[in-house]
């Protein structure tokens, strides 16, 4: 079993590793982050650019409702504590398990979750990946279609609400499930791309069929090359 310590290296790391191409730099970049406080950053796509498989009004009401939502929270919790100007990343590992920081690490993470959740779609996504990452998950699952079917699998057994991720662990790609504003960078595993299993997040367009959700996301959505980018 690792050390606390090694783990608490392992996490710092991983973390750290997010800060190149990835979403630190999302959210380091522009007006992600301001110098005392955390903005919303914008979409990488219009409202309507998900369509037909995520419309306007769905991409419109998580964003400009929810997401923004946790940005005001996280501000107005981080006002005048040593956190306030800190990246979300050092936010959430600041803030994991203090129940004192509970305010700051449920919203500081569901920002995290909701802008990586929006830049692991595009338009015309979906398919397989390519390259390195596509190695990597004929190593570590056995093909593309077999990591399909597990992620698939983990999406349509989470209850209630939450998120599934692929991951980089140490030197393995899993999928971890994760409940509420929990995310991966908690457990010290760098993710690739998230879906987002809270309802809101789809039941506009699909109602109780989250399985549809799930298979549009996976076919037609998904931005392997935000994965690739951040396997590095």
């Amino acid at each position: 079993m690792e050390s606390s310590m090694d783990r608490r290296m392992f996490m710092t790391a991983s973390l750290a590793a997010l800060t190149g191409f990835g979403l630190g730099g999302l959210i380091r970049g522009g007006a992600a982050l301001a110098q005392t406080g955390v903005d919303l950053p914008a979409l990488p796509y219009a409202l309507a650019g998900l369509e037909p498989y995520l419309t306007e009004e769905t991409i419109d009401f998580r964003y400009g409702m929810h997401h923004a939502g946790y940005v005001r929270k996280v501000n107005k919790a981080l006002e005048g504590h040593r956190l306030e100007g800190s990246s979300l990343e050092v936010m959430i590992r600041e803030s994991w398990g203090k129940e004192e920081l509970k305010g700051i690490f449920n919203n500081a993470a569901q920002v995290f979750n909701h802008t990586f959740y929006w830049n692991s779609m595009k338009p015309r996504g979906g398919g397989r990946p390519q390259g390195s990452l596509a190695k990597r998950m004929d190593r570590d699952f056995g093909g593309y279609e077999a990591f399909r079917e597990a992620f698939v699998e983990a999406a349509n057994s989470v209850f209630g609400s939450g998120w599934v991720w692929l991951v980089e662990d140490g030197e393995k790609l899993r999928i971890v499930k994760t409940a509420n504003a929990d995310n991966p960078l908690t457990q010290g595993r760098k993710p690739l791309l998230t879906i987002d299993l809270w309802e809101h997040a789809y039941y506009l367009d699909y109602q109780n069929r989250r399985g549809e959700y799930i298979d549009a996301f996976v076919d037609h959505l998904v931005n392997w090359e935000f994965a690739s980018a951040n396997l590095g």
